[in-house]
This record gives C-alpha cells, structure tokens and sequence, in this order.
C-alpha cells in the first residue's frame, strides 16, 4: 500500500505550491522548484497533517450542527 499523498495547490500560509506532484517555492519574482527530498518530505508530512487537521475540524462542525437540530435550545 502506498503514501498518501498532497492534494495540489498552496499550502496554506507557507510560499510553496504543489504542482504536477512536485513542490515549487513561490515567491514575487517567479517560482523554483524544490529539489530536496528531505525537504519535499517534510513539505508532504506537513500538507497531509493540515488536510487531515481540516477534515477533523469539518467533521466538529458538522456534528456539533447536528447536534443543535437535536437541541434546538443550543448548548447548556
């Protein structure tokens, strides 16, 4: 079974993009690629940890609605 991977695009706060399946540090005067893989595999743990962090902080939220339809009074 293999790695997941990054979902293409910007990680969030940071200058770099994940474009084509490979890393790009981004900046005002153009992009470059990284080329480092200790680098890019930090970049990778890290863009899966924040989707990851997403999608538990999606899935509070949705409980936490279901949970008002349930009590309409909200929280006690």
């Amino acid at each position: 079974m293999s790695a997941p991977t990054p979902q293409q695009g910007r990680l969030a706060h940071a200058p770099v993009v994940l474009r084509g399946g490979r890393w790009w540090l981004d900046g005002g005067a153009g992009s470059v690629p990284a080329s480092d893989p200790a680098f890019t595999a930090v970049l990778d743990d890290f863009a899966l940890s924040m989707a990851a962090a997403d999608r538990a902080v999606a899935n509070l939220h949705i409980r936490q609605d279901e949970a008002l339809s349930v009590d309409p009074g909200g929280w006690r």
